[in-house]
């Protein structure tokens, strides 16, 4: 049974970071790519970086280049999502997500299998 669980989300204020992890077990994910999206009140789940458990390709959304990174520690199984400089406008429910659907593009919510439960993240200003 695939487990994807998030964890590192939290309130901070404007400029603050955060480092979010989402530990995936129950199958090996070596073929897989690993997305983080997020979903504010009101509004569709949205892409936000992808990774590939092989090679060194990363996808980021326009609104997070230059202040977010995404990275993998094989030996954990984990993957990150450092969030610096963060802004009001990245308040949101955070989720995992894993697919191996790869002739999508990452930001496609349709190349992802499973899903973490989310974790929120508050940056007030």
């Amino acid at each position: 049974q695939v487990q994807l669980v998030e964890s590192g989300g939290g309130l901070v204020q404007a400029g603050s970071s955060l480092r979010l992890s989402c530990a995936a077990s129950g199958r090996t994910f070596t073929s897989y790519r690993m997305g983080w999206f997020r979903q504010a009140p009101g509004k569709e789940r949205e892409f936000v970086a992808a990774i590939r458990w092989s090679g060194n390709s990363t996808y980021y959304t326009d609104s997070v280049k230059g202040r977010f990174t995404i990275s993998r520690d094989n030996a954990k199984n984990t993957v990150y999502l450092q969030m610096n400089n963060l802004k009001p406008e990245d308040t949101a429910v955070y989720y995992c997500a894993a697919g191996q659907r790869l002739a999508l593009g990452p930001p496609a919510r349709a190349a992802y299998d499973y899903w973490g439960q989310g974790t929120q993240v508050t940056v007030s200003s």
